[in-house]
C-alpha cells in the first residue's frame, strides 16, 4: 500500500525535470543536478561538487515571474493581466486570464497549469525538499570547509523560506515541512496558521543570516546572500502587518487563522519598520547596493539606467535574482506574447509627465492640448513623460522590440486587437538589446525595498515623516522627476507610495500583491480602457490621432468576492488528507 501512495511534495519532485545546462550562477555552473529524486544520499554528498548538485537543484525550482519553457503559469502570461496594469486577448485553451479568471471560471475542481497558483502543482516543494535533503547531509561532504558548509546551509534555508513566501502571498498558512520527507512517512502534515507561517519564515531567515555573505561576487552571482535575506524579511513582516491580515475585520467572511492575522496589532507595522531600518543600516555600513544612475542627465540615459536595474545581473540594485536560464532565448515564450496582451490606458494614465507633473485624468484624447507622448523635432521623437513609461510600456511612435515603430504586428497573423498598447518591459526596443545579456528574474530588488520601507514609516507612525519622503524621492530622482510634493497625510502619502512602486515596478508582480494585501477591491472592479492610435505613416509615424475605448468587462467587475485574493486549494489535494484544507469561498 505504501508505494501507492504518492504524496504531493514526492509529486512535484518527480514531475520536474531541468536540463543542467539551464542553470548557472553568474558564469560558472555549480555543477549538474541529481538525476532523480531517488539518487543515493551517500554519493549525493560524496564531494563538494556532488553535493552542490542537489543545492542547484533546489535554486533551480525557485519561482520566476515571466513565462518560459519551464514555467508558464497563467498560460505564458503574466500575473499583472489578473490586475488593472494589463489585458490578456488571446482566445484560446492555453490563455489563463481569458479561461480562468475573466470570466470567473476557476474553481477547487478545475485548478490547472492556467492557474495563477496551483497549490500542490508548483515548484516550491521541490525547492524545499531539495533543500532539506542538502541541509540534513551536508554534514557529510568531506572537502567542504566549516565556513562553507555553514554558508551553503544558510542558502538552503533561505530558499525554503523563499518558497513558503511564495505559498503564504498566494495561498496562506499550509503544511509545514521541516525535514526532507520520505516517501514512506505517514502523510500528517496539518496545515498551520498565517501568523506560524510568518513566524517560521523569519525564523530559518534568521538563522541563515548571520552565515551568508553581504554580498556575492560576479562568479557566484544569484546565490543568496545577508542583504537578500534581510531584504526578505522584512517583505515577509510587512505582508503580515498589512490591512487585509493585520485587522480586526475578515477579508473575507469565512476568512481564518489560515488566511490572516486574526486582529489588528500595530506592533506588526512597528516589526516591520524595523526589520527594514536594520537592512538600510546595513546597507550604510556595507555598501555595495545602491540605485543604479544614468551616466548623464537625458531622457534616454534615465531610461537605460532604470532597464539596468530590472534586466541585467548582478549590479548594485538586485537583492534576490532566480534564473531559468543563460540566453535571450529563455524568454522567448513571453516575447510571444507581445501579440495578445497589452497594457491598459488606465495604467498609462498613471505615468506623469516628464517633470514629475501628474498626467491629468481628464485628458482630451480626440483633442490633446499636449502630445502625450512625443513631440517630433528635426525627425526626432522628443518623449513627453515618465522615462519608466516608455520601458515599461511600448506606445505609439516609439521603437519596439525589433525596430520597428509601435504600434506594431496589426498585419501579424497571431495579431489580435488589443489595447492598444505592448508590454515593453523584458521586451525591450530591439533584439540586439537582449542579445548576450545573461537573463534572470529580479525576484526582489532594492528600489522596491526603499519603496516599501517609506510605506511602513507612514504606516507605523501618525504620517510620512522627512525619511519617507527622501526615500521615495531618491527613487523619483533617477529618472529625472521633481521630489513629492510635501504636506501629504498618512493617506495621501500611502497613495502616492503605491502608485510609486506601480510606476518602478510594473510586469515585476508587484501590482497584485499590493492590491491584496491592501484590500483594493475597487481596483478589480473598475472599468479598464484601451486607447485606439492611427498614425500619418506606419513605419515612421510623426503624428497621431487617437480614440478611448473601454476594454471587454471582466467577470470581477460586477462579481466581484474577495475570495479571489488567495487561490483555491486543489479539491484533489484536500481529498488526500495529509491536513490541507480549503482557501475562503472556495
Amino acid at each position: 500500500m505504501k508505494s501507492k501512495v504518492i504524496f504531493f511534495i514526492i509529486a512535484a519532485v518527480s514531475a520536474l525535470s531541468v536540463s543542467c545546462s539551464q542553470i548557472s550562477f553568474g558564469n560558472e555552473f555549480l555543477g549538474n543536478q541529481p538525476e532523480s529524486s531517488g539518487a543515493d544520499i551517500e554519493k549525493m554528498f560524496s564531494s563538494r561538487t556532488e553535493a552542490e548538485k542537489v543545492l542547484t537543484k533546489a535554486y533551480s525550482s525557485l519561482t520566476y515571474g515571466l513565462p518560459t519553457s519551464l514555467n508558464n503559469k497563467l498560460g505564458n502570461n503574466v500575473l499583472e493581466s489578473l490586475t488593472d496594469l494589463c489585458q490578456s486577448f488571446r482566445d484560446n485553451i492555453s490563455d489563463g486570464p481569458m479561461k480562468s479568471y475573466y470570466n470567473g471560471a476557476l474553481s477547487a475542481s478545475s485548478v490547472n497549469g492556467n492557474a495563477a497558483y496551483h497549490f500542490g502543482g508548483e515548484s516550491d516543494w521541490t525547492a524545499i525538499r531539495y533543500a532539506w535533503i542538502f541541509i540534513e547531509n551536508a554534514s557529510k561532504v568531506p572537502d567542504y570547509q566549516e565556513n562553507e558548509r555553514m554558508r551553503r546551509v544558510a542558502e538552503a534555508k533561505m530558499i525554503i523560506a523563499m518558497s513558503y513566501f511564495d505559498m503564504l502571498r498566494y495561498v496562506g498558512g499550509v503544511p509545514w515541512l521541516d525535514h526532507a520527507v520520505d516517501v514512506n512517512e505517514p502523510m500528517q502534515f496539518p496545515r498551520i496558521s498565517f501568523l506560524q507561517t510568518v513566524d517560521n519564515i523569519v525564523a530559518l531567515l534568521d538563522d541563515a543570516i548571520p552565515h551568508l555573505k553581504w554580498k556575492e561576487d560576479d562568479v557566484n552571482d544569484g546565490r543568496m546572500t545577508r542583504a537578500g535575506a534581510m531584504a526578505l524579511k522584512f517583505k515577509v513582516l510587512q505582508w503580515a502587518a498589512s490591512p487585509a491580515f493585520n485587522s480586526d475585520a475578515r477579508w473575507h467572511p469565512e476568512a481564518d487563522e489560515y488566511t490572516l492575522c486574526g486582529n489588528h496589532d500595530p506592533q506588526r507595522w512597528e516589526a516591520a519598520r524595523n526589520a527594514g531600518k536594520e537592512f538600510f543600516m546595513e546597507v550604510s555600513t556595507n555598501g555595495g547596493y545602491s540605485l543604479i544612475q544614468p551616466e548623464e542627465q537625458t531622457h534616454q540615459a534615465r531610461r537605460l539606467a532604470f532597464r539596468k536595474a530590472y534586466y541585467d545581473r548582478g549590479g548594485t540594485e538586485t537583492l534576490i535574482s532566480t534564473r531559468h536560464g543563460y540566453a535571450a532565448t529563455t524568454h522567448n515564450i513571453f516575447l510571444d506574447q507581445r501579440y495578445y496582451s497589452g497594457p491598459t490606458l488606465n495604467y498609462v494614465d498613471m505615468f506623469p509627465w516628464e517633470d514629475g507633473t501628474d498626467f491629468p485624468a481628464d485628458f482630451d484624447w480626440k483633442k490633446p492640448s499636449r502630445q502625450p507622448f512625443f513631440v517630433w523635432q528635426d525627425g526626432e521623437a522628443v518623449p513627453t513623460r515618465d522615462p519608466r513609461l516608455y520601458e515599461t510600456v511600448a506606445c505609439p511612435g516609439d521603437i519596439y522590440c525589433t525596430g520597428t515603430a509601435a504600434p506594431v504586428y496589426v498585419n501579424h497573423p497571431n495579431w489580435k486587437e488589443g489595447s492598444g498598447f505592448l508590454v515593453m518591459k523584458y521586451i525591450l526596443q530591439q533584439d540586439s538589446d537582449r542579445a548576450g545579456r545573461p537573463v534572470h528574474w529580479s525576484y526582489l530588488r532594492l528600489a522596491e525595498v526603499m519603496l516599501d520601507y517609506a510605506e511602513t514609516i507612514n504606516e507605523s507612525g501618525n504620517g510620512p515623516y522627512p525619511e519617507a519622503y527622501r526615500i521615495v524621492n531618491d527613487v523619483r530622482a533617477r529618472v529625472g522627476l521633481k521630489p513629492l510634493p510635501y504636506g501629504l497625510d498618512k493617506d495621501g502619502f500611502r497613495e502616492a507610495v503605491l502608485r510609486e512602486k506601480t510606476l518602478e515596478l510594473g510586469f515585476e508582480e508587484v501590482r497584485w500583491f499590493d492590491l491584496v494585501r491592501h484590500n483594493r477591491q475597487d481596483d478589480f472592479t473598475k472599468t479598464l480602457y484601451g486607447l485606439r492610435s492611427k498614425g500619418n505613416d506606419l513605419n515612421n509615424p510623426t503624428e497621431f490621432t487617437f480614440e478611448k475605448v473601454v476594454l471587454p468587462e471582466r467577470y470581477w467587475q460586477k462579481k466581484w468576492d474577495t475570495k479571489w485574493y488567495m487561490a483555491p486549494v486543489p479539491q484533489d489535494e484536500i481529498n488526500k488528507k495529509y491536513g490541507m484544507t480549503q482557501n475562503p469561498g472556495w
